[in-house]
């Protein structure tokens, strides 16, 4: 089975800043062994697959029958060494380890709540076992349980935000070009929260001063925000995820996403439109192709 066509942001924390009781529940997973990134993805589907199937249906991954939480439940993770985040030399990223809890149960319940604000009622009352009152107070309340007051993982399905690409330093980026259904496929960047942080107040400002205060701009705020409830020496990863099943080989190797998105923001300083309408036309034909797939795959 395919993985899930999911790109992913990600932020690992260092596992000296979690506060007690979750953080004996992370060295566990430690020690346990953490997930490899493939398997993330794989451990999510599961666990989502597995609330839908029990009876009766959980509203939430990692629930008991009555909404609580299920007692002694697994904390997934990943883990990362500081020495795999490039770093300019006023940032830095650590002690290691670093620690990046999957938080699935939070993540579906923010999705639950997106779900409800978007959806018609006749699809909301086909697709949950409750009124939309209940699910949102159950949503909202295992999103307050969270310890960082965020979850530590944003995704995307079948593209990449491309607000996101302003965060990286294009040069970084670390490419395995395993066969397409190889759980060893990647393209991701990883970079320091001070890095990023910088680099997105940069593309905010930008942004704001050129285009105005929709669109990219409150993707970047959004992410901004996001970014703000993590400890100063994490990393953050952008991961392609299970997009690379769908792009070759030389279509991987000579993606210029990164470095598209970052001439065109200097364009916007500059006031080249004509760096940034090619650039931008780069990205439409790159990333369409991928949203042609969605509509007619």
């Amino acid at each position: 089975m395919p993985r899930p066509f999911v790109a992913y942001l990600r932020v690992y924390e260092p596992l000296s800043s979690f506060d007690e009781p979750f953080a004996e529940r992370v060295r566990q997973a430690v020690r346990r062994g953490p997930l490899n990134r493939s398997e993330a993805s794989e451990r999510e589907r599961e666990l989502w697959l597995r609330s839908q199937v029990a009876t009766p249906v959980r509203l939430l991954p990692g629930e008991d029958a009555d909404g609580a939480a299920e007692d002694n439940a697994p904390v997934d993770v990943l883990v990362l060494d500081p020495a795999e985040v490039p770093t300019n030399p006023a940032a830095s990223v650590g002690p290691g380890p670093l620690i990046c809890p999957l938080d699935l149960r939070a993540r579906s319940a923010a999705a639950l709540v997106g779900f409800l604000a978007t959806a018609s009622a006749p699809l909301r009352a086909a697709a949950l076992p409750l009124g939309p009152d209940a699910v949102r107070a159950r949503a909202t309340s295992v999103m307050a349980e969270l310890p960082s007051s965020a979850v530590h993982v944003i995704s995307t399905t079948w593209t990449v935000p491309l607000p996101w690409f302003s965060l990286v330093d294009p040069d970084s980026r670390h490419v395995v070009l395993a066969p397409r259904d190889d759980p060893e496929r990647q393209v991701c960047w990883r970079i320091a929260m001070a890095d990023a942080r910088r680099r997105l107040a940069r593309a905010l400002a930008v942004v704001r001063t050129t285009i105005g205060e929709d669109g990219p701009a409150k993707v970047l705020q959004d992410t901004g925000r996001w970014l703000e409830h993590f400890h100063p020496h994490s990393a953050v990863e952008l991961d392609y995820g299970g997009l690379v099943q769908l792009i070759g080989d030389t279509e991987l190797v000579e993606d210029t996403s990164a470095q598209d998105v970052h001439a065109i923001l200097t364009g916007l300083e500059s006031g080249n439109a004509e760096e940034v309408a090619g650039r931008y036309e780069r990205l439409r034909e790159f990333w369409g192709e991928l949203a042609f797939r969605e509509r007619h795959g």
